[in-house]
């Protein structure tokens, strides 16, 4: 009996040719609604997504057929993980194709933020030459610590190796996972030692709000703030007193527990947020780049062709 996957995302097209050369059935339907898809998915085995809807508990009763989900990004955050799992439904990410787009990413926010990129680019353009002002840090030689040491931390730490930086981790959910590129530790050494802030773990219930006041008050050192993974796991206002105190020197966020407009303007921390040129953002386009779009729909397409058999 033929598979049939309903793709309700924008997907390269490489995964439509890898799957149509196994001979399974394709109804792609990239505009599609959520309340269009209740009705297809009733028929189907597979359901590809991005980001367009949350898949909730209501969602899969529409599906009495399914047997897995694939999402054409880093984790499965906007799928409910339960309730697909006590229907036996199946769960493939694709962390690895944007792996190494995030941890460039970064790591560019990075070096913006400890060379004053943002301010001497918008000096000059007010017709401002201030050379001694905007005297940069290097990062050789400093202490980066990353919380979570899955594919984006290890693609992150793997990037830093030649910046001649000792990096560290720390993973609540792993151990023994030293390797030529990071150390584990604790998070007791992460706070005493930590020069640089990276997050590289999911939003889940006991992530979300995570990094408030309090998290931020134990570190030691002023650091440099990197939050590529997922808004909700920061609390910006706390982040903002932060910059404020001298505890953090700069902050870069690719993702906000808010994002897009006019939602975001409307946020109390927006205006105070973009106006320090101390702060970089970007709208959640890390892990999207020319490449990992096309690696995205790639490694989905082979985890589901060997699921499959």
């Amino acid at each position: 009996m033929t598979t049939r996957i309903l793709i309700v995302d924008d997907i390269h097209p490489i995964f439509l040719e890898k799957l149509q050369r196994a001979n399974l059935e394709l109804i792609y339907q990239p505009d599609i609604s959520r309340q269009e898809a209740e009705e297809l998915v009733k028929n189907v085995e597979g359901l590809i997504i991005r980001s367009k809807f949350f898949v909730d508990e209501a969602f899969l009763l529409q599906a009495p057929k399914l047997r897995f989900i694939g999402r054409a990004g880093a984790g499965m955050d906007n799928i409910d993980e339960v309730a697909a799992q006590q229907r036996g439904i199946q769960l493939f990410p694709a962390n690895e194709g944007n792996r190494d787009a995030v941890g460039e990413h970064m790591i560019g926010m990075l070096l913006s933020l400890m060379n004053n990129l943002r301010r001497a680019h918008q000096q000059i353009a007010n017709q401002q030459w201030l050379r001694e002002e905007n005297r940069g840090l290097e990062l050789k030689g400093a202490t980066v610590a990353l919380i979570g040491y899955g594919h984006n931390g290890q693609a992150m730490a793997k990037k830093l190796s030649g910046f001649e930086v000792e990096v560290i981790a720390y993973d609540k959910y792993k151990t023994g996972f030293s390797d030529q590129y990071a150390r584990e530790v604790s998070m007791e050494e992460i706070v005493k030692r930590a020069d640089v802030l990276s997050f590289h773990i999911p939003l889940t219930r006991e992530t979300k709000g995570l990094v408030d006041e309090e998290y931020l008050r134990h570190f030691r050192k002023p650091i440099f703030f990197l939050m590529g993974a997922r808004g909700g796991i920061v609390n910006v206002p706390a982040v903002l007193k932060g910059l404020d105190e001298g505890k953090i020197r700069g902050a870069a966020f690719d993702v906000l527990p808010v994002e897009k407009f006019p939602a975001l303007a409307e946020q109390s921390w927006f205006a105070d947020l973009t106006s320090r040129d101390n702060v970089l953002l970007s709208p959640h386009v890390a892990g999207w780049t020319v490449e990992s779009y096309y690696k995205l729909s790639d490694v989905l397409a082979d985890k589901i062709l060997q699921h499959i058999g």
